[in-house]
Order: structure tokens, then C-alpha cells, then sequence
């Protein structure tokens, strides 16, 4: 197995692998040419994150500076804000889903050092992969470990570490962050519309008829 194959595997790997190494320069590169583009230049943003992330939805905007170590880890779905300062350690898999909103000064790491002094002086790591769901708030100044999957409609307060599993609806917090308070599950509007197309449909009643208008024609009579 390569390096490379070895990291998506979550086996142990050398992330001074000279592919592994290529691949993190070219995302380096297009993450600093993002960070330099014209904070109004909407076009070039969205080509270079096309070009740098493995999928992304629509309404996506990243502050700069943005930065992550290859790019084609991380998956970003549909109305993702995350503002100043964002980065994400992509060794491995990083999902996020839907109506995601991350604050200033946040990380997101999948890489992991073995807990042999030996080994880990050799420069080897593991990576193990991010899951955010849907609906989640990520306060300031917040890291996430690696392997850590955290639920849908959950926030998370400002200044927290995230090193553990955190269930949906919840609010947590603290160091490493639970779940301080519980959430009422998302109701959303779409349901109300797939029972209303499930809803027999009223008929529609007839439109009356328009009235027939005649045209009056005048006929000049020459003297």
C-alpha cells in the first residue's frame, strides 16, 4: 500500500510522503490564491473552491483566511458559513452538512499521534475522520478532534473543545464539550408541503366565461 492509501485507510502512515506532500502543496496553493482574491470577486471564489474541496452545495462562503492540507477530504453541504480564520486538517474525511454556521478562529483535525514516543518520533500519525451534521452552530474559537462525529441541530458554544462524540439536539459546551441542555428536534417546513401534496387536491372551479365584446365600426359617409 502507498502512504496515501495507508491514510484513507485510518492505518499508520508518513505524511512526508512525497505524493502525499504534492498533494498538500497544490491545496496550499489554491487555499492562498482564495485568501488573495477579491473579497467581491464571487465568480473566482466558487471556481477556486470547485477546484479545492471534493464537493461543496450551494450557498458556501468562507472568510479568509481558509485553509486545509488537501482538499479533496472535505465535503461541504448546502448554506455553510464559517467566518475568519477556518481551518481544517483534512487527512481523512471531513463531512459537514446542512445550514452549517462556524465562527471565527475554528479548527478541525483528523490527524491523530500514535501514544508510542518511539513511533511518534518517526513522524508517523493516523487520520480519522470529522462528521458534523445538519443544523449546527459552531461557536468562536472551537477545535474539534479527530473522529469526532457531532449530531444535527446542535450548537456549540464558543470557546469549547470537542474531543468526544456529541449527540443531536443539544446544546454543548465546555472542555471537553457535553451536552449542557437538550433541543427540540427540527421540524421542517418541506414536510408540511409533502403532506399537503399527499392532501386529496380541491377541485378547481370552473372560470366563468368572458364577455364577448363587439366591435363597433364606423363608416365614414364622404359628402
Amino acid at each position: 500500500m502507498t502512504e496515501k492509501e495507508k491514510q484513507q485507510a485510518g492505518e499508520l502512515y508518513s505524511p512526508n510522503d512525497r505524493e502525499l506532500v504534492a498533494d498538500k502543496v497544490k491545496a496550499r496553493k489554491l487555499c492562498v490564491e482564495f485568501n488573495n482574491a477579491e473579497c467581491n470577486d464571487y465568480q473566482k471564489k466558487e471556481r477556486l473552491l470547485d477546484r479545492l474541496l471534493a464537493l461543496r452545495g450551494d450557498n458556501v462562503t468562507l472568510e479568509p483566511n481558509f485553509y486545509c492540507n488537501f482538499g479533496y477530504n472535505t465535503v461541504i453541504g448546502n448554506n455553510f458559513h464559517a467566518e475568519y480564520n477556518c481551518v481544517i486538517i483534512d487527512n481523512a474525511d471531513v463531512t459537514f452538512g446542512d445550514n452549517i454556521f462556524i465562527g471565527p478562529n475554528c479548527s478541525f483535525n483528523t490527524t491523530v499521534k500514535p501514544e508510542d514516543a518511539e513511533t511518534r518520533s518517526k513522524g508517523l500519525e493516523y487520520a480519522k475522520p470529522v462528521k458534523i451534521g445538519s443544523d449546527v452552530e459552531i461557536g468562536g474559537n472551537v477545535t474539534v478532534s479527530a473522529g469526532v462525529t457531532i449530531g444535527s441541530n446542535v450548537i456549540i458554544t464558543p470557546g469549547s473543545s470537542v474531543t468526544e462524540d456529541i449527540p443531536s439536539n443539544c446544546i454543548a459546551s465546555g472542555t471537553p464539550a457535553k451536552p449542557v441542555k437538550a433541543l427540540a428536534p427540527v421540524v421542517r417546513a418541506e414536510k408540511t408541503a409533502q403532506e399537503a401534496e399527499k392532501a386529496p387536491a380541491e377541485e378547481k372551479k370552473p372560470e366563468p366565461p368572458k364577455p364577448r365584446t363587439r366591435r363597433l365600426e364606423i363608416h365614414r359617409v364622404e359628402p
